[in-house]
């Protein structure tokens, strides 16, 4: 298995952080995109003409029919923009502005991180926002969405709610109709910001009424560091790839996770009665069907986005909520997150749904256990159930958690999908308590 304690030495160098790189090329700092948190939501109302009224959405989406023609025949006939055009910082002032605490606080006095993951994808959005942006147009023609949060780590076990959060990024990677975002969170320490999460999210530019896809405007690289940046974007799609050509939803398990599903069946057979059917458990372990949670959302217009579905935002921190309440009912004490990965949105969420979900620890090791959510919808108007995400958290317990294991096949594959992702996070094997 592979443990990697390097994480925290390499979140620095993941993106290009203020300070350094894209902030030193910009001819003008002080007029670099730097907005309070609750400006962003606004920000990128204005661009879309999106209307903060719910009865108003059919009228404004029908405006938005009209940006069609502006749209880009080809990715040649855009702007080429670099990664400094792109870059935004966004200010969570927890410290200085203590009303907005209520929103962020924890009853264990930290910062909920879902809250944090409602604010990255909104920032993811708006980076790309800035990217594409038309100059001569008051409105973008794009409608860009969360694809995937292919991975975010952690440096620190828990934020402070009494110190400002400062998050920054900038669009590292394009294709023709995607755009690959590196976030970075900082929170004051002192006198000074020091790191406390990096993110990765892949967005992808949809037309005006996002219905197909659109063109994005390409990247010129600037520098070394830069063109490193964008080398990782390409090993990062490779990545996606073959994780997904070798899913276990179309491939068999290895010869190796063969064996290791095959010695848990042997741990659990009762010795007294040398039969296949009958099942006991070792010690300090816990059968995979009794670490599940469940909860159901109506999903309000209140929870929209600026393109009138259910905000990615939303759904991803209901999911964080109850795999941290799984993971939680399950080692017995708080656990942090360690990280975040592979979550692939499959289908947009539309108003009135209801949604579905259900947490269920897949994978354990140590402090640490592998919470694997799903999430599902449901018309008002019919009872089929469409899955539309499916979430992957790492948690670190404060003590050692149970084993789990899988009573049947399908579990023994939730078992071993659980164990892939848990060792492609590179979980630290420690994280910082200041």
């Amino acid at each position: 298995m592979r443990r990697v304690a390097l994480r925290l030495s390499t979140l620095n160098r993941g993106l290009l952080t203020p300070g350094r790189g894209l902030t030193q090329g910009l001819q003008n700092p002080e007029k670099q995109s730097v907005f309070h948190i609750h400006e962003v939501r606004d920000k990128l109302r204005e661009i879309v003409g999106a209307s903060t009224n719910w009865r108003d959405h059919v009228k404004a989406m029908e405006e938005r029919k009209l940006l069609h023609s502006i749209l880009a025949k080809s990715q040649e006939a855009l702007p080429p923009r670099k990664m400094k055009d792109s870059y935004v910082e966004v200010l969570l002032p927890l410290g200085s502005q203590p009303e907005l605490r209520e929103k962020y606080l924890t009853v264990q006095n930290t910062v909920r991180f879902g809250r944090i993951l409602e604010d990255l994808d909104s920032l993811g959005v708006l980076i790309c926002y800035m990217h594409t942006k038309i100059h001569s147009a008051k409105m973008s023609p794009l409608s860009i969405v969360t694809a995937l949060v292919d991975k975010i780590d952690m440096c620190k076990k828990s934020l402070s709610p009494e110190q400002d959060i400062k998050l920054s990024g900038h669009v590292s990677w394009v294709g023709k109709t995607s755009m690959e975002v590196k976030m970075q969170m900082f929170q004051l320490h002192g006198s000074e910001f020091s790191p406390v999460l990096e993110a990765t999210f892949v967005m992808v530019a949809r037309d005006s009424e996002n219905k197909g896809s659109a063109f994005v405007n390409p990247l010129i690289l600037e520098g070394p560091e830069e063109e490193a940046l964008f080398r990782q974007g390409e090993l990062n799609k490779g990545r996606r790839v073959a994780f997904s050509s070798m899913s276990l939803l179309k491939m068999a398990p290895s010869a190796e996770e063969r064996m290791t599903i095959h010695e848990m069946f042997l741990n659990t057979l009762d010795q007294k009665t040398i039969s296949f059917q009958s099942r006991v458990l070792p010690p300090n372990a816990v059968w995979m069907e009794h670490s599940k949670l469940k909860s159901l959302e109506i999903c309000h217009p209140q929870e929209r986005n600026i393109f009138n579905r259910i905000f990615g935002g939303f759904l991803m921190r209901k999911a964080y909520e109850l795999g941290w309440a799984t993971a939680c009912n399950f080692g017995g004490s708080r656990p942090f997150v360690v990280a975040v990965d592979d979550i692939m949105f499959q289908k947009p969420v539309e108003v009135g749904s209801l949604l579905f979900l259900s947490a269920q620890v897949c994978f354990t090791q140590g402090k640490y256990m592998q919470v694997r959510v799903h999430s599902e919808v449901a018309s008002l108007h019919n009872r089929e159930h469409t899955t539309t995400n499916v979430f992957h958290f790492t948690f670190m317990s404060e003590n050692e958690v149970p084993l789990v294991f899988p009573r049947t096949y399908g579990e023994s594959m939730l078992y071993l999908d659980g164990q892939r992702h848990f060792n492609s996070t590179s979980a630290p094997a420690t994280l910082r308590k200041e």
